[in-house]
């Protein structure tokens, strides 16, 4: 009987993440490995424009993330598929007169993101991973144990009852990661109490290349511009409710789901005409005391968690496999092996402060709007106006937001 099978990295999990990961590391001379739950095989793309051809999961790429998905060669497939480069953001108080707009122009770039379907992003990355001679698959294959072995290498056996031992596993399989909890890393979480409501929505007026966020007592309604007609308009809806609103806004036929968004909205683009079957999930922060152990790494949402009113955690996600990357490439060049924990905690010092920071301003937005005191709704108003007076505190906020410096 044959033993394991070896590798010097092992990814768990092919979403956005792991795939990109495994893209970044192969033709390296590092021996990789993909497991993955679900089929791993490209699919057709919906062809046209219409309302219930968008998938209910998008992502705002910012700059920095089209950068290193170009770097990757997997944009180009991206681009070529149906998406939205949106030029404006606009950012407005439900409760005040506080409102704050951002403008491509104001930092001198082409747009200040894109919006695009996941399964366009992993579309692309696939296109660019089947190329590849160094990366084993398994799948539809699930981690069954995963445990580090007296040499301190890691081991792993799936369900199909493949054994794996690995330098290094990487969890990249979600919020629910198994490798998180299997090695027991530890966590600081907490359950903000509400879901984010999700659909593809059509209204009377187009978006203006412009995505838009409005702050209510509920939470923050978004709105992400989509590719639609001369005559179609189609945007992307995120909009966070308290448990029991969700179920109450789920619950709704289509039109009256289509007039309660609306008026949550002020009909800024019109009356909403249509809607496609509506989705949710619930909304936890979470985030790991250590993204790093001997022989093991978590990235993206395995690692942390962010409310989805900024847009981030595709971004930080990304950032996140981009420094991995970097370091295990690096490593490898010296004769390193990529389990080495000198090696992990380099990705950790640059990964760990910038999702904290980001994570930190994304909750005290959150805390800061759900506040209906007179006094605490006067000044976030007046701070709103302020900003956005103040050209080099928006540009830095903005360039923030963007992870361009």
């Amino acid at each position: 009987m044959s033993g394991p099978a070896q590798y010097d990295v092992v990814i768990i999990g092919a979403g956005i993440a792991g795939t990109a990961l495994a893209t970044a590391l192969a033709g390296s001379g590092l021996s990789l490995a993909l497991v993955e739950a679900q089929p791993l095989q490209r699919k057709t793309l919906p062809a046209g424009r219409d309302l219930n051809s968008y998938d209910a999961r998008v992502s705002a790429l910012t700059p920095i993330s089209i950068a290193f998905l170009e770097q990757l060669g997997a944009w180009e497939r991206i681009a070529a598929y149906r998406h939205c480069a949106y030029s404006h953001m606009t950012v407005w108080d439900a409760e005040g007169t506080g409102r704050i707009e951002f403008d491509r122009s104001e930092l001198g770039v082409p747009a200040l993101g894109h919006i695009v379907e996941n399964r366009a992003i992993i579309d692309g990355l696939l296109a660019v991973m089947e190329r590849a001679r160094d990366i084993a698959t398994y799948n539809p294959d699930c981690l069954q144990q995963c445990q580090r072995g007296g040499d301190g290498t890691m081991l792993l056996e799936l369900d199909s009852g493949q054994s794996l031992r690995a330098n290094l596993v990487v969890g990249a399989d979600g919020a629910l990661s198994r490798v998180r909890q299997m090695l027991e890393f530890s966590t600081r979480e907490w359950d903000y109490g509400h879901r984010a409501v999700v659909c593809t929505v059509q209204t009377a007026l187009d978006h203006q290349q412009t995505a838009w966020q409005r702050f209510l007592p509920t939470g923050p309604l978004a709105f992400l511009p989509l590719p639609g007609s001369a005559s179609e308009h189609f945007s992307s809806i995120v909009w966070s409710l308290q448990d029991e609103v969700a179920e109450e806004v789920l619950a709704l036929d289509d039109d009256g789901f289509c007039a309660r968004l609306g008026a949550a909205f002020e009909e800024t683009l019109g009356p909403v005409l249509a809607s496609s079957p509506r989705f949710a999930f619930p909304l936890r922060q979470r985030h790991a005391v250590d993204y790093i152990q001997p022989g093991a790494a978590l990235v993206a949402d395995a690692a942390h968690t962010i409310h989805p009113l900024a847009g981030q955690g595709i971004n930080l996600g990304l950032r996140d496999v981009a420094v991995l990357a970097e370091e295990l490439l690096q490593a490898h060049e010296r004769g390193l092996q990529p389990g080495r924990v000198d090696v992990l905690s380099r990705y950790q010092r640059r990964r760990k402060g910038d999702n904290l920071l980001m994570m930190g301003a994304m909750d005290g937005f959150k805390r800061l709007f759900e506040q209906q005191a007179l006094p605490v709704r006067w000044l976030r108003n007046a701070g709103m106006r302020g900003v956005g007076r103040i050209a080099p505190l928006k540009q830095r906020l903005m360039r923030q937001a963007l992870g361009i410096g």
